[in-house]
């Protein structure tokens, strides 16, 4: 059972939850008085962000981080940016993991390219670099950097630390750029909700099932939407560290902020079995801790899950799915048709074998499925059985090679192997479709992070579609027994029998590089073809002209629909290359019509005639010089750019490239009814895109249209709750109201120049 209050609560003693309405029992329990302003102070979150601030007050924070990290498809446009904007030394630990762009399997030499970039940028700027199949990232960050009370910055959305005492939080690269120019990130400070988890998992019950849980009871409301998850409860002394780990880096698909977990023994035993005793703390809300919402979970009733395609949140109990399979699969099928668009089909009631699904592909892998935990318990499953030699096939990820090393010595990837399964080592590709994609109009089973659609790497547009469902190793493990007919792991009764974890880190020691505080400013970069920096981009004008490029009236776009993810992680160090790729799997036509805004816009800064390039533009400029205001507007002055709305963009990952491949082809805004996501609104602003929000509906304009927007220089000094804007077509000016939520001073900066890098740029010059 997973039930969500209503309103604030009040936690006493760490056990007794009081909704806000009976705050008189608070009273009478402590014998004092406490409002909220005053007890959410004794929140854990409270207390690590009040430590990591350096503003004078908590209402608006600006945090500086213990420790950042990154993954290869990341990390080369962080430091060309933090370069450009004139940094010399990384001055905090900055992780480059290569667990993203590790198979080298296409496009020639240019993915080792990146890696050899990471090593020599980690020698003269001293960072700390894990070669590829060494580690994921969260996995490598928890074994090695996360401790009690720190705050770790991510540009991966699924940093995660909570179960370890660390607030970490992912973010687009801007954000760490700030940070390596000893800059702060600069927040509201956020809502806190309480997790409060009881009783205990039933042994058949994963990770994986406790978070798909969660996930499909807030997703929808929204309820934890940019906020801190804060774990409480006595059902967290019921489980092992290494297994909240996994329900704590599923906290990204809630769309929190962070989260944090109250720690005790078995966190104190991680870390030491980790080396790092000095790490551990004791973390506990205060006898009367307030929080902002409540989300109780009992663990006891939580039975084996399936989140279907295409969200996390589409969550099943896996008996009441086999219980009603074609009613469930034709809904997917249904929505399937409308993502393919005609493009692809994709089935499911076909798959249907005597009553039962058949699967065509299990996978457990990367910083959700591949812990030591998961894979003992598959194993214990699959030993003395197997996969069967039909359609199903099953593939394992160890998390690291300290876990793989463990895995090895004890026995149990020998169990995994004879039973058919294949071991490969540490890479996060089956994640986000870099790897492993299934067969056309194959299903997928993983214990990874997201099944959004086409993430497994199928390609609509080429006619491809597969599609993938999250579950558990256990339940994953169990179906790879029957061959691929889906079976919850309530069917057997092997778990629980899962020994210590034997922690070596002589790997880490051997071939990890350690460069923090000895950096090498003589060491040069290393280069590649497709190693680019970022194009010049202009400082805004006083008037902008936004051609609507694409609309798209999807609930929810995903940040992979912005920017794909497994086919273009090649080009993740080419800004123009990559650009190529925007919304591609959504609007195919986006990229032709935005570069064409873009032409218009580099002939007109170039000092040529826009209507010369475009001559549609006369009629538009002749409707401007009517506008009341804008009769005087020397219209050659207006900057042109290209404009998506969309309802609700950038749920997902943090990739700052879902704003960047907008900006370099063009782009100057988006419009919309809200975002999914601070951190994709964060990138919109540190590529100096405007992040406007719509008052009413997207009635007025259509691909295609102009929308005129007087005076926005000055309205970005303004309260930016009421911003006039005009529809300029057929002759005439439509008025439609725009705002903007709040903007931070810098940030605000940071859009009137043009991005984060001219902004920095304006600094040093001053």
């Amino acid at each position: 059972m997973v039930r969500l209050y209503d309103s604030g609560v009040y936690l006493v003693n760490g056990t007794e939850i009081v909704p806000e309405a009976e705050a008189a029992r608070v009273e009478q329990m402590t014998g004092k008085s406490v409002a909220p302003a005053e007890a959410k102070k004794g929140t854990i979150a409270y207390s690590i962000m009040k430590a990591h601030n350096t503003a004078e007050s908590m209402d608006n924070l600006r945090i500086r981080f213990d420790a950042m990290t990154s993954h290869d498809i990341t990390f080369v446009g962080i430091i060309q940016t933090a370069r450009a904007s004139g940094m010399e030394e990384f001055p905090l630990p900055y992780v480059l993991t290569n667990c993203h762009n590790s198979l080298c399997a296409v496009g020639g030499t240019i993915n080792e390219d990146d890696h050899m970039f990471g090593l020599s940028a980690a020698k003269k700027y001293g960072g700390i670099y894990v070669p590829p199949h060494i580690g994921v990232i969260h996995q490598y960050m928890r074994e090695t950097m996360a401790g009690c009370g720190k705050m770790i910055l991510g540009s991966d959305s699924h940093t995660r630390y909570g179960a370890l005492g660390t607030m970490a939080i992912g973010e687009g690269g801007g954000e760490l750029g700030k940070q390596l120019l000893r800059d702060t990130y600069d927040v509201a400070y956020p809502g806190v909700v309480a997790v409060y988890l009881d009783g205990k998992p039933a042994p058949y019950v994963g990770p994986q099932d406790i978070a798909l849980a969660i996930i499909g009871a807030v997703f929808k409301k929204g309820y934890v939407k940019n906020k801190v998850m804060e774990f409480v409860g006595p059902g967290i002394s019921e489980m092992t560290t290494d297994y909240r780990n996994g329900i704590d880096v599923m906290t990204t698909e809630t769309t929190c902020l962070s989260s944090i977990w109250r720690t005790d023994e078995d966190t104190q035993k991680f870390l030491v079995s980790h080396g790092r005793p000095q790490d551990y703390r004791k973390l506990d809300p205060a006898d009367v801790a307030y929080y902002d919402g409540c989300v109780y979970v009992d663990l006891s009733t939580v039975k084996p899950m399936i989140a279907l395609p295409f969200h996390p949140s589409n969550t099943y109990e896996i008996d009441e799915l086999n219980a009603n399979l074609a009613d469930i699969l034709h809904t997917v099928e249904v929505e399937a048709a409308r993502i393919a668009d005609g493009r692809a089909k994709f089935t499911l009631l076909d798959k249907i074998r005597d009553g039962k699904l058949q699967v065509q592909q299990g996978i457990i892998a990367g910083c959700a499925g591949g812990n030591y935990t998961n894979v003992v318990e598959a194993a214990n499953m699959l030993r003395g059985r197997s996969c069967g030699a039909g359609e199903f096939s099953l593939d394992v990820y160890p998390s690291s090679q300290p876990v793989f090393i463990d895995l090895a010595r004890k026995g149990y990837i020998a169990d995994l192997m004879t039973a058919g399964a294949i071991v490969k080592t540490a890479f996060c590709g089956p994640c986000f479709g870099a790897g492993d994609t299934p067969m056309h109009n194959g299903l997928s089973i993983r214990h990874t992070t997201r099944n959004f659609p086409n993430r497994e790497g199928s390609k609509p547009g080429n006619g491809q579609m597969a599609a993938a469902a999250l579950m558990d190793a256990r339940s994953i493990a169990a179906t790879a027994a029957n061959g691929g007919l889906l079976t919850s792991a309530a069917e057997y009764d092997v778990w629980g029998n899962v020994p210590e974890h034997d922690y070596d880190d002589t790997v880490y020691r051997a071939r990890v590089y350690q460069g923090f505080g000895k950096a090498q400013p003589e060491v040069s970069l290393f280069d590649g073809p497709n190693i680019k920096p970022w194009p010049e981009l202009e400082p805004l004008a006083d008037n902008i002209l936004l051609k609507v490029c694409s609309k798209i009236l999807d609930e929810v776009t995903t940040t992979d629909e912005l920017i794909p993810s497994g086919e273009t992680s090649s080009y993740r160090s080419n800004p123009l290359g990559l650009a190529e790729f925007t919304l591609s799997r959504r609007d195919p036509q986006y990229v032709g019509r935005s570069k064409a805004v873009d032409q218009t816009e580099r002939v007109r800064v170039s000092g040529g005639s826009a209507v010369e390039k475009d001559p549609a533009l006369a009629d538009v400029y002749r409707v401007i010089n009517t506008i009341p205001g804008s009769e005087d507007v020397n219209v050659q002055d207006i900057e042109i750019g290209s404009m998506v709305y969309a309802n609700k963009p950038g749920d997902g990952s943090a990739r700052e490239q879902a704003a960047s491949c907008q900006r370099v082809i063009g782009g100057l805004a988006n419009i919309t009814k809200e975002y999914a996501t601070k951190r994709y609104r964060s990138n919109v602003m540190n590529w100096g895109m405007i992040p406007f929000h719509l008052k009413g509906e997207p009635d007025a304009f259509e691909v295609g249209d102009y929308i005129y927007v007087p005076g926005i220089r000055k309205a970005l000094d303004g309260d930016l709750s009421d911003i006039k804007a005009y529809v300029v077509k057929d002759g005439k000016a439509v008025q439609i109201d725009l705002y903007i939520m709040d903007m931070t001073k810098n940030e605000r900066e940071i859009v009137k120049a043009g991005c984060l890098i001219n902004f920095n740029r304006n600094k040093r010059k001053k």
